[in-house]
């Protein structure tokens, strides 16, 4: 853990950090940063990659991040350092496909069929409209499956799980 405390404090010197890194754990505390139709990388006339991004729900992550402190004093420990992450350390990314019945509003159909293209099919988290801050591949594989199901002309699956209590 000391290489990940030295890169949260790069001026605290690592025979200090370890201490702190034998007794310590580390929580990602992760909350969703909402869409934002003003957020899209682009490609410009150079062939270079922009980002154009600005950190929305902040006001809540805030309020969560101290209730996590709250939480952690009160389990013992006595120090809690926390960072927050920028757009560098981006994951879970959706939402970059609308897709709905409507061609005028969305870029694919309910099968994430592309509307203009009959063989296109978009599979991926992108038509996702949120991630709900977790890890989206059970859902992708899902989509996946029940896609190409559709395809094959298959019915749609069942689940095989008992029905809730």
């Amino acid at each position: 853990m000391t290489p990940m405390l030295a890169a949260t404090l790069p001026r605290v010197p690592p025979a200090l950090l370890a201490p702190i890194a034998d007794r310590g754990t580390d929580w990602w505390v992760m909350s969703e940063d909402l869409p934002d139709p003003e957020n899209r990388v682009t490609v410009g006339s150079d062939g270079a990659i922009r980002i154009r991004w600005r950190a929305t729900n902040t006001v809540a992550h805030r309020r969560f991040i101290r209730e996590a402190k709250r939480i952690f004093r009160r389990a013992g420990y006595p120090i809690v350092l926390t960072r927050t992450m920028g757009i560098d350390t981006n994951s879970h990314q959706v939402g970059t496909l609308r897709f709905g019945h409507d061609p005028a509003t969305s870029v694919l159909d309910p099968f994430c069929k592309a509307h203009d293209l009959d063989n296109l099919y978009v599979v991926d988290a992108s038509f996702f409209p949120s991630s709900a801050a977790v890890n989206p591949a059970l859902t992708i594989i899902a989509q996946a499956l029940r896609v190409a199901d559709h395809l094959m002309g298959k019915p749609p699956r069942r689940s095989t799980l008992p029905p809730a209590a």
